[in-house]
């Protein structure tokens, strides 16, 4: 295992994170918990220190599970959660208010099994609450000791900046990660994100690095039979129907060649991938078994050339939209 700090902190964190979403999850992409436990056990033993969960994962069992098995572990472990989304019938048990952040917290505290939270993510924007009442509870948890840092999710750029501006300018705190979709086969990031955290000092930590399962090389084009992709909704992101592209096939193509150079797997070099770009400081991975766990554990074991790397940055290459082009070709000034 490798080590980073994460953003401008002294947070140091494994570079692959340890995803939770289906933990305890009741479905057949679900991991029980005497399962999840073990797969937490053995992320420990390779050298993993950062576990990733969230209140409505599987309801709030993963985050039960996750404290379950880091009772013995707890001071050496980062532990992650978010807050934002629906988790009961109650109209306020939503959002970003004070009020919701609070009673969250207080809960996650307690299915976590610890007094403190390592990382409290936003798991996205609140249109309803306003920013300075998120931002002044953020700053009161941080100062009460219940929340050590603070990341941000699935926000766009402007509410992200404005959030950091307003944080920083009231307390002198910082967000210092960020977790958003980032993959060979979903690069929109680089648009906008990338630039923001490198000059705010943010470390990205994205989810989905295999693109929902299209990147681990199981599937084939005449579609799957199994699997993330063969059950989600046309309308979601890791869809067939979105991963079903020539593009995309093309990538695959060069990710399975670049496997079979390596000694490695298909899942391990698009990992890999993702750890070469230097905004990020850790990759989240979401498994279900041991065998998938120990299979993405081995991108750590695999160093890509610059050559291989340019490749699949050219293959994977975002469209084109102004005014990014514009100012890639005319931004910058001479003297």
């Amino acid at each position: 295992m490798k080590y980073n700090t994460i953003g401008k902190s002294g947070l140091i964190t494994s570079n692959l994170t340890l995803g939770t979403m289906i933990f305890g999850e009741n479905s057949e992409r679900g991991t029980p918990k005497s399962e999840a436990i073990r797969l937490i056990d053995q992320f420990l033993d390779s050298g993993g220190n950062h576990i990733d969960t969230a209140d409505v994962y599987a309801n709030g069992e993963s985050e039960m599970i996750v404290g379950e098995a880091l009772r013995n572990k707890r001071p050496d472990v980062i532990i992650s959660t978010k807050i934002r989304f629906r988790t009961s019938s109650n109209p306020n048990a939503e959002g970003l208010s004070r009020w919701n952040i609070v009673q969250g917290v207080e809960k996650s505290l307690k299915r976590l099994e610890t007094d403190y939270i390592d990382i409290l993510y936003l798991h996205c924007f609140d249109p309803v609450t306003p920013l300075e009442e998120t931002i002044g509870t953020l700053i009161n948890l941080i100062e009460s000791g219940k929340v050590r840092y603070i990341g941000i999710s699935n926000f766009k750029a402007w509410q992200l900046m404005k959030s950091q501006g307003m944080l920083n300018q009231l307390s002198g705190f910082r967000f210092i990660a960020a977790q958003f979709q980032y993959s060979l086969v979903k690069r929109d990031l680089e648009y906008e994100f990338f630039d923001l955290f490198a000059d705010q000092c943010i470390g990205l930590l994205p989810w989905g690095p295999l693109g929902g399962g299209f990147l681990s090389g199981k599937y084939t084009k005449q579609g799957p039979i199994e699997g993330r992709i063969a059950t989600t909704s046309p309308q979601t992101e890791e869809s067939w129907e979105r991963r079903n592209k020539k593009k995309n096939w093309l990538i695959m193509d060069q990710i399975s060649s670049l496997a079979g150079s390596y000694g490695s797997t298909s899942s391990q070099v698009a990992i890999a991938w993702i750890l070469s770009k230097s905004v990020v400081d850790s990759t989240i991975i979401g498994i279900r078994t041991s065998e998938q766990l120990s299979n993405n554990l081995g991108a750590n074991d695999i160093r890509l050339s610059i050559e291989d790397i340019s490749k699949l940055d050219q293959l994977s290459e975002p469209e084109e939209l102004y005014p990014y082009r514009m100012i890639a070709d005319y931004g910058n000034r001479t003297f």
